[in-house]
């Protein structure tokens, strides 16, 4: 066996191997959208899954083809609802973290309520105070 044979061989599996990992992603992303599509039917899903496993290259070829665009709309709505509630999410959790003036604020009106005592407030006065965010560095 010569070093072109040898070389062309290591091509052709090449070929072949991206071939199978671009059709197992392709599989992948069919059944994650049949799961994602709420709008199908159950028993429908069950029959694209069947082809799937019968005729696995034409059914593949088959769902791209019918579907491709509402799968396509679908992913582009999950990205964005994943996008909004990370954005929520950053926003309420940057809007927990109160400056001292606010804990202060909150602790003196516990205090003119009753709810604590002096010993409380002067307590929470001087954690808010003392909180490392209030000691910037210029």
């Amino acid at each position: 066996m010569n070093f072109w044979e040898s070389f062309w061989d290591i091509i052709w599996w090449t070929i072949w191997i991206f071939a199978f990992i671009a059709y197992l992603w392709a599989v992948i992303a069919i059944i994650s959208d049949l799961f994602r599509d709420h709008a199908l039917n159950g028993w429908w899903k069950a029959v694209w899954i069947v082809f799937l496993l019968f005729f696995p290259f034409l059914t593949a070829l088959v769902y791209l083809i019918a579907r491709g665009r509402g799968m396509a709309e679908r992913a582009q709505r999950d990205a964005t609802e994943a996008q909004e509630a990370t954005n929520a999410y950053i926003r309420q959790a940057a809007g927990t973290s109160a400056s001292p003036a606010d804990e202060i604020a909150k602790a003196k009106a516990l205090l003119d309520a009753g709810t604590i005592s002096q010993q409380e407030y002067d307590l929470l006065k001087a954690k808010a105070l003392a909180h490392p965010s209030n000691n910037v560095q210029a």
